[in-house]
């Protein structure tokens, strides 16, 4: 027995057919559907992506390409009429004016002759709402000789994947000044290219300290000049982030950045009672994630630095993805303090220390959020888990902030979501004098200058801790 909630197309069979039946479909062009004919036919025209500039530089609409338009003739042929079960046999068309995203598209087929061997012959024409002529054509198909029927909901999703949240941060970093960057071990082809990509799109302004003679090799492997940049010969890491450390104090640097060395040796530096940068917060790491399907970044804590926080620490870890998420343009972010179970158990102590942490928020000991837990992954981020299960909060269902129990479960989280759900991830740790960027070698380039762009906005934008 079907759902009777999901939707059923059926069709109508040869001997249904008559001459003279019509069926109609409309659609609304997105921008969306190109990027996905692109994928689909490798047709690259640029003139079918968002932001297309003609020769005078002025932005245009996205054209919707012509063989996308046709396909839907076959859209009304399949699911209309004659509907599911047929088969082209043949088709020609004309094409006139040009459709553009945001357009309705209709769709009209007119059934105007049946042949032998079970062909059915359609008049086609594809117009936009407001009247203008698209396309026109005949469509020969083979029709269904049985019923037939298809449930639209056993049909999988399309995520167009295009990180434009990020693209959104990149703009917004870009106009600010160069943030004056310490780069600890920029010694490998991978560790430079960050700083290098950082300084091409003015988000930082990197000293570079290191082995020189490794540096200078890097550069010349990834075909740079280093002749305007500043280099301080360090062959030690430890002593380079004592270093860079150094430069953060004398005001010479207003940020940090991880080369190619160990992050405990960097994050030593930045501990350090004497010399370090230190203020008093615990540190913490957060990714700033541009995940395909949310339309809002998404920061998860803490998956680099502190292995099992306890509630104190994680007071911290909360307050420091809050302070980031303000920087961000994000200015009351939901916080959902995550376990496995949404209600209070003591057999799961990460419940009681979400309950303890939503508790502290309410009382002003965590500030500037809304913040609710324990909730589940599945109720944090999706409204309609959230309201199955019956939890109803400003939080549940629309968070934009998640903390995990521990560094295991952040750092899984962020990693599936990168190199499963294809998300865009950049880094950050927060809770020092400076940002702090740590860039893996696994980042893509957006991944390392999204991290360069948060570095600079929260830089410029942070409030006196």
């Amino acid at each position: 027995m079907k759902d009777l909630h999901m939707k059923t197309i059926t069709n109508t069979p040869w001997d249904q057919l008559e001459i003279g039946m019509e069926a109609e479909v409309r659609r609304i062009c997105r921008a969306d559907d190109f990027y996905v004919f692109a994928n689909i036919s490798g047709n690259m025209n640029p003139k079918h992506f968002p932001r297309f500039k003609n020769v005078e530089g002025a932005l245009k609409e996205p054209v919707a390409p012509a063989m996308w338009v046709s396909t839907l003739i076959a859209s009304a042929l399949g699911r209309k009429l004659p509907g599911p079960g047929m088969l082209y046999k043949s088709q020609s068309l004309n094409f006139f004016e040009r459709a553009f995203a945001g357009d309705e598209i209709i769709v009209r087929v007119k059934l105007i002759e049946k042949k032998p061997d079970y062909v059915a012959v359609f008049e086609c024409k594809v117009d936009t709402a407001d009247g203008k002529k698209l396309v026109e054509g005949v469509a020969e198909v083979f029709a269904p000789t049985e019923p037939m029927d298809y449930v639209i909901d056993d049909l999988p999703g399309l995520i167009v994947q295009r990180h434009a949240i990020f693209d959104k941060l990149l703009k917004e970093a870009e106009p600010l000044p160069p943030l004056k960057t310490a780069v600890v071990a920029p010694e490998t082809e991978d560790a430079l290219l960050g700083p290098l990509l950082g300084y091409d799109h003015t988000l930082i302004d990197p000293i570079l300290i290191g082995d020189e003679r490794k540096i200078r090799e890097a550069a010349e492997k990834v075909g740079r000049d280093l002749s305007g940049f500043e280099i301080i010969d360090e062959p030690s890491h430890r002593l380079a982030a004592d270093i860079g450390t150094r430069l953060v104090n004398e005001g010479q640097a207003a940020a940090l950045m991880k080369g190619n060395l160990h992050t405990d040796v960097l994050l030593g530096a930045v501990v350090k009672r004497d010399g370090g940068l230190r203020v008093g917060r615990r540190l913490s790491h957060v990714f700033v994630m541009d995940v395909p399907g949310l339309n809002h970044l998404l920061l998860i804590s803490d998956g680099a630095i502190n292995i099992a926080p306890d509630l104190e620490t994680k007071v911290d870890i909360t307050q420091n993805a809050i302070d980031l998420a303000h920087t961000l343009g994000i200015r009351e972010p939901k916080v959902g303090i995550l376990s496995a179970v949404e209600t209070v158990t003591p057999k799961i102590p990460s419940t009681l220390e979400a309950a303890a942490l939503s508790k502290m928020a309410e009382r002003g000991q965590i500030k500037g959020a809304l913040v609710d837990g324990p909730l589940a992954m599945d109720n944090a981020i999706d409204l309609g888990a959230a309201r199955t299960k019956g939890i109803r909060s400003m939080v549940a269902g629309q968070a934009e902030i998640l903390i995990a129990p521990n560094l295991e479960s952040a750092n899984m989280l962020a990693k599936e979501l990168t190199f499963i759900a294809h998300a865009e991830a950049g880094g950050l740790v927060i809770g020092a004098k400076c940002p702090v960027i740590l860039t893996s070698r696994a980042d893509d380039d957006k991944a390392r200058l999204v991290s360069c762009a948060v570095a600079a906005l929260y830089a410029h934008r942070k409030k006196p801790m």
